[in-house]
């Protein structure tokens, strides 16, 4: 049995194909034995890959695409997420339908602590549909917890988070959604699997076939008994609400979030343009400058 170490940004629940492919016995299968840890600091991530306690990381796109044409040279070889997970929510007493142009004047709590991604995306879409993110006061840099805390406390009119946190507010009646990113956020290339662009060579059988159990436990989703499903989720997060856990892994599985291990190219060039405009790249950096497709070609 060959080995494999991931050290992920994160335990969330967007990650599921990965922890149904343990579950289910995909990667020992396919002759891997594949261990993970969530880092916290995030950042713990990269100062795995760099000492080697890490063959692959998981995590956001934003991350390699940063470092790109600097000294730490990463490279991506698949995606786990085809879109973004997470929603917006206004204070409970709002009424009406929903606009983005809303938030201005507004506002708005964005959690940062875990990565840049949530407020970047989203002004990225503010500025696609017209709206100046400046217009807009933005408390950022945050943990998502200190924000909720601080949001259910009275601060904010909105806040961004993730569908499980999004749905919690709204079921206590601190809430209420009006903004899912996985309906109106098109495809965007979010958590993806990246090593040392000088360890390819040498991990490209083991990514190999640990790309194809990801994919196929992408597949296995809407297909796989729910018991299997309550199973993990009780698991990894037992002092969740399980229906609550539940219903946001339905919003993700009925959504494109899984829907294959293959980055769209003109999404990710979508994401760099986003960035870029930012400022968190000096320019945007190409698909074949993020990424080794040869991981990927197969399955588009």
């Amino acid at each position: 049995m060959d080995k494999l170490t991931i050290s992920a940004t994160a335990n969330g629940l967007n990650y599921l194909p990965e922890y149904l492919a343990d579950h289910e016995g995909l990667f020992h299968d396919a002759g891997l034995e594949v261990t993970a840890v969530a880092r916290d600091p995030w950042t713990g991530v990269l100062d795995d890959l760099e000492t080697g306690r890490a063959d692959i990381a998981l995590g956001g796109l934003w991350v390699p695409a940063m470092y790109a044409g600097s000294e730490r040279e990463l490279s991506v070889v698949c995606q786990l997420n085809h879109q973004f997970p997470m929603a917006i929510a206004v204070r409970e007493g709002s009424s009406g339908d929903f606009a983005l142009e809303d938030l201005l004047g507004k506002v708005v709590l964005a959690p940062g602590a875990g990565g840049s991604a949530p407020y970047e995306f989203t002004a990225g879409l503010l500025r696609e549909a017209g709206v100046d993110p400046a217009g807009i006061r933005f408390v950022r840099d945050l943990s998502t917890a200190m924000l909720v805390e601080l949001f259910t406390a009275g601060l904010g009119d909105a806040i961004i988070a993730d569908l499980v946190t999004a749905t919690e507010l709204e079921a206590s009646g601190t809430a209420r959604i009006v903004f899912r990113h996985l309906d109106d956020g098109g495809i965007m290339p979010n958590s993806v699997y990246y090593c040392r662009t000088d360890r390819v060579a040498e991990l490209r059988d083991h990514i190999t076939r640990f790309t194809a159990a990801i994919d196929t436990a992408m597949r296995l989703v809407p297909t796989v008994d729910p018991h299997t499903v309550d199973d993990i989720l009780k698991r990894r997060w037992p002092e969740k609400d399980q229906g609550i856990l539940r219903e946001a892994q339905r919003q993700m599985a009925e959504s494109a979030v899984w829907d294959t291990v293959a980055i769209d190219e003109t999404a990710s060039d979508r994401w760099m343009r986003i960035l870029a405009e930012g400022g968190l790249v000096r320019s945007a950096p190409s698909y074949a400058a993020l990424a080794d497709d040869s991981f990927m070609a197969e399955y588009r």
